[in-house]
This record gives structure tokens, C-alpha cells and sequence, in this order.
């Protein structure tokens, strides 16, 4: 592992229904294909309940998302250019396995593209707009790739 991308991880299953088959290791290599700096993360995985609560706290939006990035560094302006991204990345158990059903994919490919995704957040991509949203997707699906899944936005 190089510099840049040195990791620091820590995984949670408050909700424990993924913890058997989407793992640690799987995780940490996902995040690793989306890193271009060293980060500090945490995922988390959360029932609707927990998930719901926290995009009504943090967002203004009574219900349960797919996933939630907490960029704890975002917008500092006097980091050193070594240190690290700390976010969380929460992700909602129930709204994944009902998005992968609801787009034919695997729990798996959808749960390595959400996180993809809350890496990209954590380390500053947005897509509050049309250009952000094309140059975040086509990151997203290069990143994909080489993990060896299909494009997430493909029809």
C-alpha cells in the first residue's frame, strides 16, 4: 500500500444482516480503488430506523437513504497536505438491498458502488450540478471497473 493511500478503517454492523457477506476485506479494497489521499474511515451499517434518524438530524430529511458521508475535514483550509480524510460513511441495509432489487444488481455491487460513492464524498466530489454529477459518475465507473464490476448508471 503506498503512502497516499494509507488507510485507516474501522467497520460496523449495527445492523448485522450484511456482516457475513459483505465483508471487511471487501470493503477495504473498494474504499483502496477510491482513495487518492491517506484517510481515516469509518463504515457503518444501519437499519432504516437508525438511517432515517440520522438524514432528519443532519439534513432536514424525515427518511432513510442509501448512504451518508460525514466529512469531518471538508472545507478546512489550514490541514497540513498530509493529513488524512476522516469521514463516516453510513449505509442504510434496508434501502441497499431494496435499491439492489428495485436495479437487477447483486447486494454486493451495489453496496461496493455506495461506497465507492461516500469515498469520492469524503475526499470532496459533490454532484450538486450536471458537470460535478457527469465527472463524479465517470469516476464511479472507472473505479467500478477495475474492480471488476458493471456500470452503475448503465440502463
Amino acid at each position: 500500500m503506498s503512502a497516499k493511500n494509507k488507510l485507516t478503517l474501522s467497520v460496523q454492523y449495527a445492523d448485522p444482516r450484511l456482516q457475513e457477506s459483505i465483508t471487511r476485506p471487501m470493503i477495504r479494497k473498494w474504499i483502496q480503488a477510491a482513495l487518492f489521499a491517506p484517510a481515516e474511515l469509518t463504515i457503518r451499517f444501519v437499519d432504516a430506523a437508525e438511517g432515517q434518524a440520522l438524514n432528519r438530524e443532519y439534513r432536514g430529511k424525515d427518511y432513510a437513504t442509501n448512504v451518508l458521508t460525514f466529512a469531518y475535514n471538508e472545507g478546512e483550509e489550514e490541514l497540513p497536505d498530509d493529513a488524512p480524510t476522516q469521514a463516516d460513511i453510513i449505509l442504510c441495509t434496508d434501502v441497499l438491498e431494496q435499491e439492489a432489487a428495485e436495479q437487477k444488481k447483486t447486494v454486493e455491487e451495489h453496496t461496493a458502488h455506495l461506497i465507492v460513492h461516500g469515498v469520492l464524498h469524503a475526499q470532496g466530489y459533490d454532484h450538486m450540478d450536471d458537470e460535478e454529477a457527469t465527472e463524479m459518475e465517470g469516476i464511479e465507473t472507472d473505479i467500478l471497473a477495475t474492480l471488476g464490476y458493471a456500470d452503475p448508471y448503465a440502463d
